[in-house]
């Protein structure tokens, strides 16, 4: 896997203990898509974009469970995913416009034919302190993103946090998919 962007890392120092909270939180398989593609869905209404994402960083890929805008993706490679970037800040990652980011302009998604121009994600950390994937809005075309809508993203962030958080809980106690006991 590429380790970074040009010029910025995309492995955060605590990988290892970002992969065991995705086992913990049982999201090494996927997730059911419905409340997360509604929350999605209520993203995109809100941000006015057409495209708005709830992702899960994994290892080597980032997957979609909540997904308006892009239907027919639902991973990306890791390299290539700017939630790789998002989570590696306790804060949100946001581009006004992607072209004029020095590290953005080999990345495929927006030197490419999809053409992202305008991304805003938040992290989604865990109570333990785990980035583990983001809520994001995506656009075709620049635009500014104000205050009121940064503190939105972050609420929509929490949101998703508190539905994996509980959805965690409804499992604990069962065997892990991926390494069963």
């Amino acid at each position: 896997m590429n380790n970074s962007f040009i010029g910025r890392e995309i492995i955060p120092l605590n990988e290892k203990e970002r992969q065991k909270a995705l086992r913990r939180h049982h999201l090494i398989q996927d997730l059911p898509q419905g409340y997360f593609n509604n929350l999605a869905n209520i993203m995109a209404h809100t941000f006015g974009t057409a495209i708005a994402l709830v992702s899960i960083v994994k290892a080597e890929e980032v997957v979609f469970p909540g997904n308006v805008g892009m239907s027919n993706t639902t991973s990306v490679p890791r390299g290539i995913s700017l939630c790789s970037l998002a989570i590696m800040e306790n804060q949100p990652t946001i581009f006004n416009d992607a072209t004029a980011e020095p590290c953005l302009l080999a990345n495929p998604l927006v030197a490419g034919e999809f053409g992202l121009r305008f991304y805003a994600g938040a992290p989604i950390i865990t109570d333990d302190g785990q980035a583990i994937g983001t809520v994001c809005v995506v656009d075709k075309e620049p635009r500014e993103f104000s205050e009121k809508e940064l503190e939105l993203l972050k609420a929509f962030a929490a949101t998703a946090k508190e539905e994996i958080e509980q959805r965690s809980q409804n499992l604990q106690g069962l065997p892990d998919p991926v390494n069963p006991t």
